[in-house]
């Protein structure tokens, strides 16, 4: 809200890319919704503990692209988090043109 007038955030638009880190190799992709159902494919295939399933579920579903568009227009990067087999991994998306996580 600015001024008491709502403000409508600008869509993420350009190629990204995405990684899990230890887990699955960076891909790029032309567009952000392509990416982000990608990704969520790939979380969902992990044996991720119930906690940190529903937190991602809830992260990726219904409104994913535009919550991921505004990280990358505020933040130039998403970075999360999730531990497997006692070991953290690092979730990233970044605008294509941007290489190191």
């Amino acid at each position: 809200m600015s001024g008491g007038v709502a403000v409508a955030e600008a869509q993420w638009v350009g190629a990204v890319t995405v990684g899990i880190e230890g887990v699955a190799p960076a891909a790029t992709f032309s567009n952000l919704p392509a990416a982000v159902e990608a990704l969520w494919l790939a979380l969902r295939a992990l044996p991720l503990g119930s906690q940190q399933y529903e937190a991602y579920a809830l992260f990726f579903g219904e409104g994913a692209v535009e919550r991921v568009g505004r990280f990358l227009s505020r933040d130039g990067q998403l970075q999360l988090t999730f531990t497997m087999a006692g070991q953290s991994h690092l979730v990233w998306v970044r605008p294509a043109e941007r290489t190191a996580p």
